[in-house]
């Protein structure tokens, strides 16, 4: 994969700021683990109040990180001003989410004016190393200097 250049210098913060006015990402305990251009690492750890019957964590929740992820993967490629909104997602369901901590690793393979599209893998860590439970292909659509939405 080429590298990607930031179209604002200051993605890293821009990056870290929104994130952490992201209520989901506060209400799961979810926490940025890496921002470069074009990728983004989400880090959760296992919490029993998000487990679905069976004890995995839920679905929903490993979607939520990978879609969060992706999202903040393209916004690392953003112009000043603009923010992401996620239009459409496809996920596949690899494994069941048992783990210590999972990674939701979001990846632009496209980058465009209007579309990125983004790849995203959720991986359950724990002592014998990683388990990928969760892919994600995303469209992320760039919106720019509307009303009602910042960066």
């Amino acid at each position: 994969m080429a590298p990607f250049q930031p179209a604002d210098p200051a993605y890293d913060s821009r990056v870290r700021a929104s994130f952490a006015r992201q209520s989901m990402m506060k209400l799961l305990g979810a926490s940025l683990e890496q921002v470069a251009p074009g990728a983004v690492d989400i880090r959760l750890p296992f919490r029993a109040d998000l487990t679905q019957q069976h004890g995995f964590l839920h679905a929903g929740v490993t979607t939520s990180i990978a879609d969060s992820a992706c999202g903040y993967a393209a916004f690392t490629l953003m112009p000043p001003g603009a923010a992401v909104l996620t239009v459409e997602f496809k996920v596949n369901l690899i494994a069941p989410a048992a783990g210590e901590t999972f990674v939701a690793r979001g990846r632009v393979l496209k980058a465009g004016r209007t579309l990125t599209i983004c790849s995203g893998d959720v991986f359950a860590l724990d002592g014998d190393g990683e388990k990928h439970v969760l892919t994600m292909l995303a469209t992320v659509m760039t919106v720019q200097n509307r009303s009602g939405l910042s960066d």
